[in-house]
């Protein structure tokens, strides 16, 4: 591994002690940095601002640009959103949206949180009255932090400064200009570093949950690791010959365009590890306990999906965010039920047919290739059957497109004619249903509702809520890493690595059959008009690619896998379509209805610096296309 010592760029005169949790505890304002490791308390207080700067990941507006920044989640002209505006086609150099290179215009400035890390590993070892073993445990948690805004930012920039120290006040501007971007098989083996130094002084769990959940663990940072090894093993970042004339200042080459096979071994290594630490530790697949009401089968199998990720610190649940719960992409996922003029404006977080048709068919593969399923005729329209009640509103008529779908279709999507389970009443009997026609409940309000026809229904907690005059929300932690999206990480690193195998398909069929689903080898074998797909690395990497799309739905997981796949030129140059939301009629609803045209550009896979930051250092470059 080569180690390599760079300076930490932030306009490093600018840089000053202020918006610190720890700032409270300092006498007449003055923030001493002996203040801050005076006590035990006043470090931990320090450890909780190197904590503070992770991204708000529940926030779908602009802290996460994977909720709203792809093709997952639509919004209504009326929203100008920053993830929404990257999703548009918009991101400039000027004043970048979700810039997390200087801070602005919704992201967090990332470099300054790695500044603080590095003050706090510089100086906790003067903390008098803490036992060395919290002091390691602390260092650790801090380590792992700095690995993983050094992740983040990789992922949106693609080559960047390794920051392992500060720059001290006294720099000269040399030394400033000297800081420039590295390889990027430089910053993921430090990154990885790091983790490694991390996990091996973490502890396995935390001791007291009610005071440290969402504090780091062994098994989280085991977790990230096989994230960071998947990533960097990815078509983006491993043989990458887009940008053959990109290099830095010293004249080093950033990306590293010859494929290496062994980088998704070791992928598939670390993530193999994480599954083993994890389930030895408790972690299981979650599936919903019996809720002391008469359910059907049906009911628990849509529990089941939608609780693993909104009922708190659940069994599948590896890394939660304390610090990002949610709240407003509930409120934004969540369609009016009731006429009124409520008191909360729901249901604006439109779904795109792009997700809509990736779900599968309910024989468990996707819908073109289902034998049996009619995907000619999937915009035409019937009435719902009593038998289909649990799913649609008996004899309510609507898409052929929403019948004879995947339980996680009916778990993940409200749509026309769609139950919506919850409200307070948990048994199969007077169900609720969303009326999404012109004159329902659901399209009710001038700029709240879906101008696609389909929400988001899976990100609700099924214990809120709402009325005509009211709302009730249960907050949850971010589901940051679950055990189904480690399962979906080892089977694809494995894949790449070693090709289909009885081990890839166990893991993926654990998912399918939490969601009612054949396995892999029954499903295609017997339904599939390619019933040997899956037995190829390239038929089980499509396969594989479709089942992260459909489990980790609007979770946030779309937007960055397909640029490390680098397919986001693919998919993300296409129309957004939706039904024709603005008719009464099924027959002049159900049509479908383009809603805006995207475009993405080989550049767009990263962001652009700020150009004010690239006057400031002539060593840094701008981002390749840019």
């Amino acid at each position: 591994m080569k180690y390599i010592q760079r300076y930490l760029y932030i306009t490093i005169w600018s840089v000053v002690f202020t918006a610190c949790s720890y700032l409270d505890v300092v006498p007449d304002n003055v923030a001493t940095i002996d203040y801050a490791f005076r006590t035990p308390l006043t470090a931990e207080k320090y450890l909780f601002t190197c904590y503070s700067w992770l991204p708000g990941f529940a926030d779908p507006y602009s802290g996460n640009p994977g909720i709203g920044g792809a093709d997952e989640i639509w919004y209504n002209a009326h929203y100008t959103y920053n993830a929404f505006l990257l999703a548009q086609g918009n991101q400039n150099i000027q004043n970048p949206f979700l810039d997390f290179w200087m801070g602005d215009r919704g992201g967090v400035p990332l470099f300054r949180g790695i500044r603080e890390c590095n003050i706090f590993l510089e100086n906790i070892d003067q903390v008098k009255g803490m036992s060395d073993a919290d002091k390691a445990r602390m260092s650790a948690e801090v380590k792992f932090l700095k690995a993983y805004y050094h992740f983040w930012l990789m992922r949106m920039y693609g080559p960047i400064p390794i920051m392992d120290t500060n720059l001290p006040i006294s720099a000269t501007v040399e030394e400033v200009k000297a800081v420039t971007r590295e390889p990027t098989d430089d910053v993921v083996n430090y990154i990885v570093h790091l983790l490694d130094e991390a996990i091996a002084v973490l502890p396995e769990k935390v001791q007291f949950e009610v005071q440290e959940l969402g504090r780091v663990t062994k098994p989280i940072a085991m977790a990230i690791k096989a994230q960071v090894l998947v990533t960097a093993a990815s078509p983006l970042f491993n043989g990458n010959i887009d940008f053959p004339t990109y290099q830095n200042a010293r004249g080093e080459m950033l990306f590293n365009n010859q494929f290496h096979a062994e980088k998704w071994a070791l992928a598939a290594q670390a993530a193999k590890e994480a599954i083993e630490t994890c389930e030895a530790l408790g972690s299981k697949l979650y599936y919903f306990a019996n809720s002391g009401y008469a359910i059907s089968d049906t009911t628990k199998t849509e529990m089941s999906i939608r609780a693993a990720i909104t009922e708190r610190w659940n069994s599948e649940v590896i890394w939660g965010s304390t610090n990002s719960t949610a709240g407003a992409i509930q409120t934004g996922s969540y369609p009016r039920i009731f006429p009124g003029d409520a008191d909360y404006y729901g249901g604006y977080m439109s779904v795109p047919f792009s997700m809509v048709e990736l779900f599968y068919s309910a024989n468990g593969v996707p819908i073109e290739e289902d034998l049996d399923w009619q995907y000619a005729d999937r915009y035409r329209t019937r009435k719902a059957i009593a038998q289909e009640h649990l799913y649609v509103k008996e004899n309510y008529v609507t898409a052929m497109l929403n019948f004879e779908r995947e339980p996680r279709f009916y778990a993940d999507l409200a749509f026309d004619g769609g139950r919506w389970y919850g409200q307070g009443v948990y048994t199969d009997v007077n169900n609720f249903y969303v009326e999404g026609r012109l004159g329902g409940a659901a399209a009710g309000h001038a700029y709240a509702y879906s101008v696609t026809g389909y929400l988001p229904k899976k990100m609700v907690n099924f214990q809120n809520a709402a009325g005509p005059k009211l709302w009730t929300v249960q907050r949850y932690p971010w589901p940051i890493m679950r055990l189904a999206d480690l399962y979906l990480l080892y089977a694809e690193a494995s894949n790449e690595a070693y090709g289909p195998s009885d081990e890839v398909y166990h893991y993926l069929d654990l998912i399918r059959e939490r969601a009612g689903l054949l396995g892999v080898e029954a499903a295609w074998g017997q339904h599939s008009s390619r019933p040997t797909k899956y037995q190829t690395k390239e038929g089980l990497r499509e396969i594989i690619h479709q089942e992260r799309g459909i489990e980790l739905a609007f979770e946030g997981s779309r937007f960055w896998d397909q640029r490390r796949w680098k397919t986001a030129v693919r998919t993300l140059n296409h129309a957004i379509v939706g039904w024709d939301v603005q008719q009464e009629t099924p027959e002049s609803y159900y049509r479908p209805k383009i809603i805006f045209q995207q475009t993405f550009g080989l550049r767009d896979y990263f962001w652009p610096i700020q150009e004010s930051e690239l006057i400031r250092n002539r060593g840094l470059m701008q981002s390749p296309g840019w």
